[in-house]
């Protein structure tokens, strides 16, 4: 290919030289596979004259073939970034032209520029409840787009990346100890073996799809303070190919590498409420094999990068790579999952505490939450935000709310996640209903019941703004003549600030 790596030297260095972009300086960036040019608000991507295992590069008809690919992938993620592909051609006095009339020598994307101080991986300490709240959503959107795909070979092609990564890791036994890779090579086969019937269901289902493939912080730039989604894989259908899990494992993997739980935890909640699928619930038991074959992907890429980094850079590049290796094998062996319940009259901050307990609860990325104000409105098919009429909130509905909240709450202990069901749980027979799910699934229910006055309560909800609940001031107030009966569950003195609450929750969750 050195005819090929030749023109493109030239083709670089028009690309590079300000006068063919009106003066402006322009910014080079070279990854493995690509060189990026910046100059203005524009910036063109050429596919470099490459050869790899996983795609191929080598010749002017296929680097076309991939820019096209490119752009036809990546608009739906990005059409504010993604314009259109153009030639650099030779013109005829025998000078190079971006977009001119004569002969093409080579192809690049064209796409506008952002900033790129501004993706995700740059900007962690940013990505707040409310931003990781826009991420579910931007990926249950993209999700929901996305064609569906034959599953049967990307679960046969996901499964040979087990012995893939075991080989890699066998080639830097100064960085990943041989016990430890047999352990996760053990461990991933088992997982793997248990898992392929449910992704065979779920590709049937139409939850395997064309994918994202490369979905980590770095693909992820906030454009008009809204999270926006792009560098899909364009170069190979099985790389770019999965169950929609699989895909969000990837950011839920990133997120969680980087320390930031509560981020994956509002992630998942977020996206799973979203796509309102129960089989997604029952999906959950995929969660340890996907976050633990992301972070192996990204070990064994990471201490590929050794073989051309400089000296001064090894010893962290080193350490990168161990850390995602036992991020792999935590993430393949989690523990037990928690039952937990939240109840108590509204006002008392039952959904507040619920989301700042979830993420500490194991596994990771943490508990996903069930909301009975939440089942309601999916029930009655509505926005979380939209008021209901009061004949939504019949005995008879409530009893069918309560009924879908545990079903949900027993799915997900199932699979092997944990869960906070979140509803008043005013009534004996409701309480004893979630006791039911947690028995059948053999785990103790851990039940906490909130108090608070009644001048506290009428307070909280008459401060709230567009939230899932349609309690205001007269329902708090009329709920202070419930008769709750005997309880069993752990009280929880809610009267204060939600940080001494929290704390007591944890406190009782902590307790034999």
């Amino acid at each position: 290919m050195s005819d090929e790596t030749d023109r493109q030297e030239e083709v670089f260095a028009c690309l590079a030289d300000p006068k063919n972009h009106g003066g402006q300086d322009v910014q080079r960036i070279d990854t493995h596979a690509a060189s990026v040019f910046l100059a203005g608000d524009r910036a063109l991507k050429v596919k470099r004259a490459v050869r790899f295992p996983f795609l191929d590069y080598s010749t002017l008809t296929k680097r076309k073939e991939a820019c096209e690919t490119e752009l036809a992938v990546n608009t739906p993620y990005a059409p504010e970034i993604y314009r259109g592909v153009v030639a650099v051609t030779r013109e005829p006095d025998g000078k190079l032209a971006i977009g001119g009339s004569g002969e093409p020598v080579e192809w690049a994307v064209k796409m506008r520029r952002f900033d790129e101080k501004r993706t995700l991986d740059h900007i962690p300490g940013e990505i707040d409840e409310k931003l990781a709240d826009a991420l579910g959503r931007a990926i249950a959107g993209a999700h929901a787009k996305a064609p569906r795909i034959d599953a049967q070979a990307w679960i046969v092609a996901v499964g040979s990346y087990i012995d893939e990564h075991v080989e890699a890791f066998r080639a830097r036994l100064d960085i990943f100890p041989a016990a430890e890779i047999d352990a996760l090579a053990r461990a991933s086969h088992t997982a793997y073996e248990r898992i392929v019937p449910l992704l065979r269901e779920r590709g049937r289902l139409g939850f395997a799809r064309r994918i994202h493939g490369d979905l980590h912080l770095g693909n992820i730039v906030l454009i008009g303070g809204k999270p926006v989604l792009f560098d899909a894989i364009e170069f190979s259908d099985i790389i770019a190919s999965g169950d929609v899990l699989y895909d969000l494992a990837f950011l839920l993997m990133d997120l969680l590498e980087r320390g930031l739980r509560q981020a994956a935890n509002v992630v998942l909640n977020r996206y799973l409420a979203e796509t309102r699928r129960v089989e997604d619930l029952d999906g959950l038991a995929t969660l340890p094999f996907f976050l633990s074959m992301r972070a192996a992907i990204r070990a064994k890429v990471t201490a590929a990068r050794l073989e051309r980094a400089a000296a001064a850079e090894q010893a962290s590049i080193a350490q990168a790579a161990r850390a995602y290796f036992a991020f792999a094998s935590q993430a393949i062996m989690p523990p037990a999952p928690n039952f937990v319940a939240v109840g108590g009259l509204s006002g008392t901050g039952k959904s507040r505490l619920a989301r700042v307990l979830a993420p500490d609860i194991e596994p990771m990325p943490g508990a996903v939450i069930v909301r009975s104000d939440v089942e309601r409105k999916v029930l009655f098919g509505t926005a979380e935000t939209e008021k209901l009429p009061p004949e939504a909130y019949t005995d008879e509905i409530t009893a069918r709310v309560y009924a879908t909240l545990a079903d949900k709450a027993r799915r997900i202990v199932t699979a092997g996640h944990s869960v906070i069901a979140d509803a008043v749980f005013a009534r004996a027979q409701e309480r004893a209903a979630i006791a039911d799910a947690a028995k059948s699934a053999n785990l103790p229910l851990r039940g906490l019941f909130l108090t608070a006055d009644v001048q506290t309560r009428v307070g909280r909800v008459g401060a709230r703004v567009r939230d899932a609940s349609d309690a205001g001031p007269t329902v708090a107030q009329a709920q202070e003549h419930y008769d709750v009966g005997p309880l069993d569950w752990i009280p929880i003195d809610a009267s204060g600030t939600p940080e001494t609450t929290l704390a007591r929750a944890r406190a009782a969750l902590a307790a034999p």
